[in-house]
């Protein structure tokens, strides 16, 4: 009964404080409210409006711009961190419902079910670009920190606002910047951990999931060159030369060198194709 009553009065203590910090909030949200002229109320309402962001961000954004609308619109806009207003309480029970019961991670049970809530296939590709956004170290998993900080980057704190997101996560894979960093990201992610290469069926995975968006006509073939001549594990320099191939020389080889200093397995992988008459022979 001690304990029961201990715990009670603690939760009480909590309430009352988390209520009076409310109200505080409340009282001091009137009095600079009531500090405000009639024209910085109108803009306070109009940004709020338009953005839909709280008051408090409106505050903050119009202050920044010394009260002007369009500019307190570029730094709404242009600066994460001051529309990205999440509540760490909602994440934080966001990742309990994730989390692995065993273990303080989310690993592959609670990822499914993150994928299942987002409505999302687990290897849909915008879940690569959102761990990239995470910073996870490893696929299929999720730290608390990882989590946690991920959603804040991202100004999300709940479910819907995540789905919201998706769209404009997928879109990033049309940035080459990003693109690149996402392409080296997912190297040191999806290696085993300890493990310097990259298993060659995971890199063959990866290959086919990242350039089905770049729309290499040649991704197939590499995969089946890989099998046939190479069958060994993936080394970081392979995986990143390989992007500079892509983007530099075009499907049908008309612009490849043999005298560049590409690595000797693209360079097998050109005589491959020649040979295999998937590309017209050079000579």
């Amino acid at each position: 009964m001690v304990g029961r009553s201990y715990f009670l009065g603690f939760f009480f203590e909590i309430h009352f404080h988390t209520t009076t910090i409310t109200l505080i909030y409340l009282l001091i949200s009137i009095l600079l409210q009531s500090k405000l002229g009639r024209g910085q109320k109108d803009k306070v309402q109009q940004f709020m409006a338009i953005t839909g962001a709280s008051e408090k961000v409106a505050l903050q954004a119009l202050k920044a711009s010394d009260w002007h609308l369009e500019g307190a619109f570029d730094i709404f806009y242009s600066q994460p961190q001051i529309r990205a207003v999440t509540d760490t309480r909602h994440l934080e029970e966001l990742y309990k419902r994730y989390r692995d019961p065993d273990v303080d991670m989310i690993l592959v049970e609670g990822i499914s079910l993150l994928c299942n809530d987002l409505q999302v296939d687990p290897q849909d590709i915008v879940m690569l670009v959102l761990s990239w956004h995470m910073k996870a170290a490893t696929m299929c998993e999720f730290s608390c920190q990882e989590f946690i900080g991920g959603l804040q980057s991202l100004g999300v704190d709940s479910i819907p606002k995540l789905r919201e997101k998706l769209p404009s996560l997928r879109n990033e894979l049309r940035d080459e910047h990003k693109f690149r960093e996402i392409y080296n990201f997912a190297f040191s992610w999806a290696r085993e951990k300890g493990q310097k290469p990259l298993a060659l069926d995971t890199a063959l995975g990866m290959w086919r999931l990242l350039f089905s968006e770049k729309h290499w006509p040649l991704v197939e073939h590499w995969c089946q060159f890989l099998q046939v001549r190479h069958n060994k594990a993936i080394s970081r320099d392979t995986w990143s030369q390989l992007l500079e191939f892509v983007k530099t020389i075009d499907p049908q080889l008309s612009n490849y060198d043999e005298e560049g200093a590409w690595p000797y397995l693209i360079d097998e992988f050109v005589e491959y194709l020649t040979e295999n008459g998937i590309v017209p022979s050079r000579n």
